[in-house]
């Protein structure tokens, strides 16, 4: 068994779910690739990990640059152990000129995909579990007005997440989506922000609103999230794979 420390790939690491992401790993002795569009933050987030961490700027919905990109981390940092695919967009989509229809599944769900076949071809030799873990959403459960754009590609990630723990059961690679409800995020806050616009009511109403409809009542925080992956990718999660986890605070019980 390697003493090499292991190595992740955390895209839309520059914020949110992916920072935390980040963090959480370096702490279990990871080395992280952060990559995201915006090279300020990931740079930022550097600096606190420390020499762990190396900075990727990348567009996921470009399969050509996620592939050199990809090249690259395997190159300078080693054998890829762990990808989380938490890069993605959010917001409502409606029918006419403004339809965002391509750039929502374009980045959350082709994405996604483009980053699972770069990550494939520079994974680690087993037999210690790799692992590879996309942030779906709650709305991949269920419906919410002028999301459609987002619930499908979401939706697709699960999917997606099924197909891909079957082909590469055989070589010990764990897939797994985790499926969140509402997270203390900057894209989260602009949700709620939207609602309030498009119901004529304040930030707070729309998110009292909101979190009336959470039988736990609460948002959840961005290192929840952290945790989970990081259960993911120890030695307690071992035998999960193919599966969708629901740290949704029971707006969804299947």
């Amino acid at each position: 068994m390697s003493s090499d420390p292991k190595v992740a790939v955390v895209t839309g690491a520059g914020s949110g779910i992916g920072r935390a992401v980040s963090l959480r790993l370096a702490a279990t002795q990871m080395r992280v690739a952060l990559l995201g569009r915006r090279t300020p933050p990931l740079e930022s987030l550097a600096v606190e990990i420390g020499d762990a961490a190396r900075v990727y700027s990348v567009d996921v919905r470009d399969e050509a640059a996620v592939a050199v990109v990809f090249a690259k981390v395997a190159s300078e940092l080693g054998p890829l152990d762990a990808l989380v695919a938490n890069a993605g967009v959010s917001g409502e989509n409606q029918p006419g000129v403004d339809d965002r229809w391509d750039e929502v599944v374009r980045t959350n769900l082709d994405g996604t995909y483009f980053c699972a076949r770069a990550f494939e071809r520079h994974v680690a030799e087993g037999p210690e579990p790799r692992h590879f873990v996309a942030i779906s959403s709650c709305l991949a459960r269920f419906p919410v007005p002028l999301h459609t754009a987002y619930s499908a590609s979401k939706a697709g990630i699960l999917g997606l997440v099924r197909g891909l723990a079957l082909d590469w059961a055989e070589r010990g690679i764990r897939v797994n989506a985790i499926c969140p409800g509402w997270v203390d995020t900057d894209m989260a806050r602009a949700s709620m922000q939207a609602i309030a616009n498009r119901t004529g009511t304040t930030y707070e109403e729309a998110r009292r609103a909101e979190l009336a409809q959470v039988p736990l009542g609460r948002i959840a925080e961005p290192e929840e999230i952290a945790g989970l992956v990081a259960f993911l990718l120890s030695t307690d999660g071992q035998v999960f794979t193919g599966q969708s986890l629901d740290p949704n605070g029971g707006s969804w019980m299947g």
